[in-house]
């Protein structure tokens, strides 16, 4: 797999001020970005987020799933932390692409659940490659990571990789009315580490008014 390192620069945020790395995947063309902060190349495991893309939860503020709360939550330590990276993967609807994802939202406004409505289409439950992290960490000087996620998948890909994730930390944000069954989902079907009982009510800051009312 190669990826090409493209160029570098500022990305402020209500957070903290980010270095945005940008990357392209040679294979298929697809441009990832690294949000870096603080000095991440020192020997100490690095505060990361492995995030992919999700158009509908990340900018469309949708209460359907809990990426966009993850993602806001996720940069939110990092600052308070002063140090880490969050690594923006383009692989829409677990690897599906952004139009299979719309299907498979319709499949799942007739009653399927986010497992079914992807088998429906032909597709895996999970087709995401968490290989293309490696050259981007290895360019920016990362061997070891304190990973948030609640995907086992992503830790054992990692570390398969030959990256070390020495700690795993829970991400349980964003449960809404809304997406109560996906996070079930998530848990009895995708083997994720979480209890619904864990999250905490969400709260984008560029809503005024608290998703899980809506």
């Amino acid at each position: 797999m190669t990826i090409h390192y493209i160029a570098a620069s500022r990305l402020p945020t209500p957070w903290a001020t980010f270095t945005m790395h940008g990357f392209e995947d040679e294979a298929t063309g697809k441009e990832h970005i690294a949000l870096t902060l603080g000095d991440i190349a020192s020997v100490d495991p690095v505060l990361c987020r492995v995030h992919s893309e999700c158009l509908t939860g990340d900018a469309l503020f949708s209460t359907r799933c809990d990426c966009g709360y993850q993602l806001q939550e996720a940069l939110k330590r990092i600052a308070e932390e002063g140090r880490g990276i969050l690594l923006y993967l383009r692989q829409e609807g677990r690897g599906i692409g952004l139009l299979n994802k719309i299907r498979a939202y319709h499949l799942q406004d007739e009653g399927a659940d986010t497992v079914e409505a992807n088998e429906r289409l032909g597709f895996a439950a999970d087709l995401r490659n968490y290989d293309l992290c490696i050259p981007i960490l290895n360019h920016l000087g990362i061997n070891s990571l304190r990973l948030m996620t609640n995907n086992p998948r992503k830790v054992a890909a990692l570390n398969k990789a030959g990256i070390n994730v020495v700690e795993r930390l829970p991400l349980t944000i964003g449960l809404t009315c809304q997406n109560e069954q996906y996070l079930s989902t998530k848990v009895g079907k995708l083997g994720h580490m979480m209890t619904l009982s864990d999250f905490i009510s969400p709260k984008l800051p560029m809503l005024e008014s608290d998703p899980a009312t809506i």
